[in-house]
């Protein structure tokens, strides 16, 4: 909880200076930080629980959690490109069609979520046991979990369909009652089903597809209510598969990177692979909180763009990204401060705390760069800039971090090796966004 609190003081200690324009930020920004928090925290609670099962369980934990981002990055693809067109669209002042584009998302989430299942069904023996790297028992306890956790598939892309369209639409109540509600209920599921109702590991996949089954059902109901057409619109799916194709690709980048990264780790032992996975939710938690901004972003930049107002668009993402900074200064001190905490709260031994540290001072200093990184992200995806994202996201994980994480097995450089790989990730990516920021070239004009 400390890191949204305290990005949303920083938020509001900032309103004093503008208030007009750093109002409607923070009035888009601090639900969405709230909604965003909701899911990690419950994550993070996931892990306090397991880790109290033993390492194994834990380790097992760090598989399907690499694994089940593949749904969530699936899922943010749908919710960027529905924000982004959403917002252009409410920004002309056509509600109604910003309506339709979340209809539309929503076909798409069902259906993706379907295919999901029945390819982790089919594949997920072969794939735990390859990220395990020989571990036996846990790639066995990680299958059981991924087979029951990856039901909630479909509820939980359709839950980010409405995410987006509602966040297009600059409607961030709704959203926030709906994510909280479910995931509180989800967290008090999660330790009574694995140890009052004895059920261990599968209590936690159990408790997420319930979690993930309330919210997707929460936003069907929402768009119902809206009295717009339901119908499937096959030029309208066609356009949002196009802007989808570069945001999946640019994602796949990432899940490369992360897959990888989990691979190599694995290979350094069960403590380090326990230690990456406390210290790879902290770091996600913290990408999240930072993604709030990112959020006000789309909606705000797509609007404007929309709106043929290009000037008040530039003004707002050299804002975006003044914000985003700081914020990530203030959860790097966070961070730091937070290091003793570790072994009380996730229950780990004295051999996986020791392997934590060796990522935790990594993990603190980029925190001020993602802040930049990820704000601006927001505002290219808003802008509708996603080629360009997919290129440099590629370019940075081709040259930055896939090689050096791979050199780290080679080279025996340990779980630090690692996260060094991933920070050079972050500073290759804000360089390549910088660039572009300052050139412009990201200012389009008008509905599409």
């Amino acid at each position: 909880m400390g890191g949204p609190c305290l990005t949303l003081c920083v938020v509001e200690t900032a309103l004093k200076s503008e208030p007009r324009s750093l109002r409607r930020i923070a009035g888009l920004a601090l639900p969405a930080l709230v909604v965003l928090a909701a899911e990690p925290i419950y994550v993070l609670v996931d892990t306090a629980v397991i880790g109290h099962l033993g390492r194994t369980q834990l380790a097992a934990l760090s598989i399907d959690a690499t694994i089940m981002s593949l749904v969530s990055w699936l899922g943010a693809v749908l919710a960027y490109g529905t924000t982004g067109r959403a917002a252009r669209q409410f920004g002309a002042g056509h509600r109604t069609e910003a309506l339709a584009e979340g209809v539309q998302a929503s076909w798409l989430a069902v259906a993706a979520g379907v295919l999901v299942i029945g390819v982790v069904q089919a594949c997920a023996a072969p794939v735990t046991a390859a990220i395990a790297g020989g571990h036996a028992a846990v790639a066995t306890a990680a299958t059981h979990w991924l087979r029951i956790a990856v039901c909630g598939a479909p509820m939980l892309l359709l839950a980010t369909a409405g995410n987006g369209w509602m966040r297009g639409v600059q409607d961030t109540k709704r959203p926030l009652a709906y994510v909280v509600g479910a995931n509180l209920l989800s967290a008090a599921l999660c330790p009574l089903l694995v140890y009052r109702a004895h059920l261990g590991l599968s209590g936690s996949a159990i408790a997420n597809v319930c979690a993930q089954s309330v919210t997707g059902l929460l936003f069907a109901r929402a768009l119902v209510r809206e009295r717009v057409p339901l119908r499937p619109r096959a030029a309208l799916l066609g356009r949002q598969l196009v802007l989808g194709r570069d945001l999946l690709v640019r994602g796949a980048a990432f899940q490369a990177c992360f897959l990888s990264a989990a691979a190599v780790v694995a290979r350094f032992g069960a403590p380090a692979l326990a230690a990456h996975q406390v210290a790879f939710q902290l770091w996600n938690f913290c990408a999240l909180t930072l993604d709030a901004v990112a959020i006000a972003a789309q909606s705000l930049v797509g609007a404007a763009l929309g709106g043929a107002r290009p000037a008040e668009a530039r003004a707002t993402a050299y804002r975006i990204a003044q914000i985003g900074g700081v914020c990530g200064l203030a959860i790097a001190v966070l961070v730091a401060l937070a290091a003793p905490a570790l072994q009380p709260v996730f229950g780990i031994d004295d051999a996986v705390y020791a392997q934590a540290m060796q990522a935790w001072w990594l993990f603190a200093g980029m925190q001020p760069f993602a802040g930049v990184v990820f704000a601006l992200d927001g505002v290219f995806i808003g802008a509708g800039d996603a080629a360009y994202l997919r290129n440099s996201t590629i370019a940075s994980a081709l040259f930055g971090f896939l090689p050096l994480i791979w050199l780290s097995l080679w080279l025996q450089l340990g779980l630090r090796g690692v996260w060094i790989g991933l920070t050079l990730f972050i500073l290759a990516r804000l360089v390549f966004l910088l660039a572009r920021l300052h050139g412009g070239r990201w200012i389009v004009t008008g509905v599409h």
